[in-house]
């Protein structure tokens, strides 16, 4: 799999050669973030704090707040790492401070080691200090006490030279049963292939920064198919990862897919492009693009625009959405065009009966007793939950992802 990487000196997105040569300055983080977080993961690493010449974690604490970010770069101290994991961050990376001391004191599985090895030997403080040590040895005392290994082969960093394929195998069975991502020259879909085949991840930047890697070939590097079309079977799936519809794919979609981010899919009847939403208005927002474990089948999320995805104007190949999610778009509708007179359209039209309400069915619903009425008046609290968030224009999956960020804190309340 692919792990896009962003390198922050200066608040800007940069790409250096070796660590030292500015080589493409791609400027203000966020919007790079957006394009490569269709991949899934991304790697955000503040040079700056690598290299103790200031910081980028204003920076760093906006993308955490919006993407899926393995942070790293200068977390040298406890009290770093765990902040960043409160912030959210689903792993740290930590570098010249991976010591079993402080491995210890933090959740395994959310904590990388960053090994830079230049020729086999682990390199320090911004790859600028050599240590003695060798890169396999290094990766055994860690192993047990981590979730991964981010590796740098610093000689081929931003070089775009090939990665080592043979030190990666010997990388990848060092670490088991801890996961790899190689770093270093990775610049193809092949080379992507291969460190997947044998269990390891490819973290990727200049060649994806400087175009000689489009991000879906990077994506689509470990697919395999079955079929005698060659086409990928692809789980559409909404933003909360319910499942919409089955379509098809091929690399020429998935291209036309990332690029355009958007819902679009290969036609098996016309044998063509098929843009959704094209004809219907149901336009997908593309959020994210998944692979399955065995690699035959994609997964896309996408935010979907009424009247949803199936051909009968469903939210659903499967039927209506479920529970919540269709009370929060009959909300969502009524809010727009709630008939005169009605409740619903009082709740919107008066802040202030919206606040009593919300108000007495949370005081109704802490003091209810029997099963049947703690369900009743969690229904009322959550239907005026929704009319609230429908009021606001906040859609009920952005609280789903701020519940999602909330669950990484390590800081428990006291």
């Amino acid at each position: 799999m692919i792990v896009p990487s962003l390198d922050l000196q200066n608040g800007r997105t940069v790409q250096l050669v070796g660590g030292e040569q500015l080589a493409i300055d791609a400027g203000d983080p966020l919007p790079v973030a957006e394009r490569f977080a269709l991949a899934g993961e991304i790697a955000v690493i503040d040079l700056d704090a690598a290299m103790r010449r200031g910081s980028n974690a204003h920076l760093v604490e906006r993308l955490v707040e919006r993407f899926d970010c393995r942070v790293g770069g200068g977390i040298r101290d406890l009290e770093t790492a765990i902040r960043w994991l409160d912030r959210g961050a689903r792993k740290v990376i930590l570098g010249t401070m991976a010591v079993p001391e402080l491995l210890a004191k933090l959740p395994k599985e959310r904590v990388m080691a960053a090994l830079d090895a230049r020729h086999g030997e682990v390199v320090v403080e911004g790859w600028t200090q050599g240590t003695g040590r060798r890169l396999l040895e290094r990766i055994v005392e860690l192993r047990d006490l981590v979730s991964g290994f981010l590796v740098t082969f610093v000689e081929r960093e931003g070089r775009m030279a090939g990665t080592d394929l043979e030190l990666a195998r010997a990388v990848v069975e060092a670490a088991k049963p801890a996961r790899v991502t190689i770093a270093g020259g990775v610049t193809t879909a092949e080379e992507i292939r291969e460190l997947d085949r044998i269990g390891a991840d490819a973290q990727v930047g200049m060649a994806l920064y400087s175009g000689r890697l489009h991000l879906a070939d990077a994506i689509a590097a470990p697919l395999v198919s079955d079929r005698p079309d060659g086409l990928w079977p692809t789980v559409v799936c909404d933003e909360a990862g319910r499942a919409l519809g089955l379509a098809y794919s091929n690399a020429s979609s998935l291209r036309a897919a990332i690029e355009e981010r958007r819902g679009i899919y290969w036609s098996r009847s016309r044998n063509a492009l098929w843009r959704k939403g094209d004809s219907s208005g149901a336009v997908q927002e593309l959020l994210r693009v998944d692979l399955d474990c065995d690699r035959d089948t994609l997964r896309f999320l996408v935010r979907q625009r009424p009247p949803g995805f199936c051909h009968l104007q469903r939210f659903s190949c499967f039927g209506d959405e479920p529970g919540l999610v269709r009370l929060e778009r009959v909300l969502r509708e009524r809010r727009q065009a709630a008939p005169q007179g009605s409740y619903t359209k009082r709740l919107f039209d008066d802040p202030l009966l919206l606040a009593d309400k919300l108000r007495e069915e949370a005081d109704e619903l802490a003091r209810a007793r029997s099963r049947e009425e703690i369900v009743w008046e969690a229904a009322d609290l959550l239907y005026f939950t929704l009319a609230r968030l429908a009021a606001a224009e906040v859609p009920l999956a952005e609280v789903e992802a701020h519940l999602e960020r909330r669950a990484r804190k390590v800081t428990r309340r006291g």
